[in-house]
């Protein structure tokens, strides 16, 4: 009998602890926690991010009984110019560039412009509620076309072209 309560007790503390968030508040822009000290200070010759100066365009994740897409999946856009990323439905979703191709530098600078919203290498952290998203600029970023993928879709086709003039 013991046992029952004490699990009784570490449910509702758990419960607890994983708060279980209103579906009508709006999710703002997230960003992760706080990089540790030592990741903190850029090294020396480090890219930094790069500020847009141009239009914000906007990009949908969905995921519907239509299937798994970017809306628009294809975009052309001018250096300079960002993108806000939001998710819709369908999630979890993320934007993960494809680094196939690319000189090290341009690597360097996109994940540089992901900002707080990187995770891992040429990839955002993932949107799990609508509403949630990230916008990132493509200043700095030279013309050419990049491709980009939501990790957890790729295998249903969840896939897009950002060409930038």
């Amino acid at each position: 009998m013991q046992f029952k309560g004490l699990a009784l007790v570490a449910s509702a503390i758990m419960f607890a602890a994983c708060g279980g968030g209103s579906e009508s508040q709006p999710a703002a822009e997230t960003s992760p926690a706080a990089a540790p000290a030592a990741e903190a200070a850029p090294a020396a010759g480090a890219v930094t991010a790069a500020p847009a100066t141009g239009t914000t365009h906007e990009i949908k994740m969905v995921g519907d009984d239509k299937g798994y897409r970017f809306e628009p999946a294809n975009i052309t856009i001018k250096q300079g110019d960002a993108i806000k990323f939001v998710a819709v439905s369908g999630f979890p979703h993320n934007v993960a560039f494809v680094g196939t191709g690319l000189a090290d530098a341009v690597k360097a600078q996109l994940n540089a412009n992901l900002g707080p919203a990187r995770l891992a290498d040429l990839s955002s952290q993932m949107y799990l509620a609508a509403n949630e998203g990230f916008t990132m600029s493509f200043a700095n970023i030279p013309a050419g076309t990049y491709e980009y993928n939501c990790t957890p879709h790729l295998a249903m086709n969840m896939k897009g072209v950002i060409t930038v003039q």
